[in-house]
């Protein structure tokens, strides 16, 4: 039986953020990973292949729609099997520089290929052999969720991860979810040509956002042709020759709709199943995510647990490789660092893009029972005018008594860059003052969120641009 101070379970983000601090801790580790390559869901079906494909998006969009008069753009060529070959060589580059070269560099970090379940409290068997440790952190991620629809898997239906590496460009592509990965992969397909229906279940695409921003980017993504259907709940699915075909409900009414492909982006679902986590005494929910406190800990003092295995509150690529980070640091110092995810902002990346940070109106409302909010359109933004990028809005909320900021929502070009102010301003609990006193460079974007602090005091429409 081979000991160790520390077993990991899993090779993504969290678990490489798991591993590396628990090398700088001189701790003798075992990183144990199965199913997707080194690196999890972020560089090999996650963030680096969408990104990649919806930068190319952007690119054909803005050939096209640039606004500019007196420039007239021609589109030549689009070859979508040579777009998605560069982002799979993509992917193959930074696995190797980011996951498999680093992990090289990890001296006190064994690597072994294979999957882990428990026996016991203390005890792990991978592929036959008995491993032991002190301490665990299971980082193993999860998978696309396939929704209990009649017919789904006789008709066909690929997730985020088969849509990456599809070599043929569907002429008609149904979505069913409306959250990040939908609304991605829609304005994505869309801009490459690709005719895009989405089914969402509620009332709203992206329920978490705040109400006014969501809205303003379902108008946008509306008027780059994608139909999004509402308060859908789809009942089936059939093969009809060459067509795949959705049965769903509105209001009573059945309708149908037909594409080539049928995209699932409902969520995700924790890798838990295959862990034997009852042999460790570990508690999971009825969604099957890891029940983790806080500092990271499961039911088992001495298990750990980070990233989407977890039932913590943000599912996002910086928060899984911090929250190993943390879990190594606590279960092998006893230290109790933890997140304050409140402070952790979010960004899908549609073009414009959609980020928050903080809380939203009715989250404060809720919390407080008291709330104070301005909206600002870009139109009122001086970059935004030059560059004719209007259709942005910002909104912020503050506490009405301490005037402190307390939630920032952006839908704008970069809003992923600009939302990193405002999160230093409410880690800092800075209030409106604090924004309206400083001196960001003019023209940029990032003055939205000085002249949005402006407006909680003064009509910003009749202020000159540089003010």
């Amino acid at each position: 039986m081979k000991n160790f101070d520390l077993i990991i379970l899993g090779g993504g983000a969290g678990a490489f953020g798991a591993a590396i601090r628990a090398n700088d801790l001189n701790a003798k580790t075992a990183l144990i990973n199965s199913g997707l390559p080194l690196g999890g869901t972020c560089v090999n079906v996650g963030c680096v292949p969408s990104k990649t494909l919806i930068h190319a998006g952007a690119v054909l969009h803005q050939a096209q729609h640039h606004g500019i008069p007196g420039i007239e753009m021609e589109l030549k060529h689009f070859d979508f099997q040579k777009v998605v070959q560069d982002e799979r060589a993509l992917v193959e580059r930074l696995q190797k520089e980011k996951y498999q070269t680093v992990l090289q560099d990890l001296k006190n970090v064994t690597f072994i290929n294979g999957k882990g379940r428990f026996l016991s409290e203390h005890e792990v068997d991978v592929n036959g052999e008995t491993l032991k440790a002190e301490k665990f952190i299971i980082a193993t991620g999860s998978t696309a969720t396939v929704p209990p629809i009649e017919g789904i898997r006789e008709t066909g239906y690929v997730t985020h991860i088969e849509a990456l590496k599809l070599t043929k460009q569907p002429k008609e592509l149904i979505i069913v979810g409306a959250g990040p990965v939908g609304l991605e992969f829609a304005q994505m397909f869309a801009r490459f040509g690709t005719k895009v229906t989405m089914l969402q279940h509620s009332g709203s695409i992206f329920r978490p956002g705040e109400k006014i921003v969501v809205e303003r980017l379902q108008e946008v993504l509306q008027k780059e042709g994608i139909d999004i259907v509402l308060n859908a709940e789809v009942k089936g699915a059939r093969k009809e020759k060459e067509k795949k075909i959705l049965t769903y409900m509105v209001d009573g009414k059945e309708h149908d709709v037909a594409g080539d492909e049928i995209l699932l982006a409902i969520g995700k679902t924790p890798n838990t199943a295959d862990l034997d986590l009852g042999k460790a005494g570990v508690e999971i929910d009825k969604k099957q995510a890891i029940v983790t406190k806080p500092v990271l800990q499961t039911s088992q003092p001495h298990i750990f647990a980070a990233g989407d295995v977890t039932n913590l509150p943000l599912r996002l690529e910086p928060t899984a490789g911090n929250e190993g980070t943390l879990a190594a640091e606590n279960a092998l110092t006893g230290s109790q660092k933890n997140i304050d995810y409140r402070t952790v902002p979010y960004t899908i990346f549609t073009d414009p893009e959609l980020a928050g940070v903080g809380y939203t109106e009715e989250e404060y409302l809720k919390k407080t029972g008291r709330c104070d909010c301005r909206v600002l359109n870009f139109t009122d933004v001086p970059k935004a005018i030059i560059l004719r990028r209007t259709e942005g809005i910002i909104k912020m909320i503050i506490d009405p008594e301490t005037k402190r900021i307390v939630g920032v929502h952006i839908l704008a070009p970069h809003s992923g860059e600009l939302i990193a102010e405002a999160m230093v301003l409410i880690r800092n609990e800075n209030t409106i003052y604090d924004v309206t006193a400083s001196l960001p460079m003019f023209p940029t974007l990032a003055e939205a969120i000085k002249i949005v602090a402006m407006s909680f005091t003064r009509d910003v429409s009749k202020l000159s641009c540089c003010v």
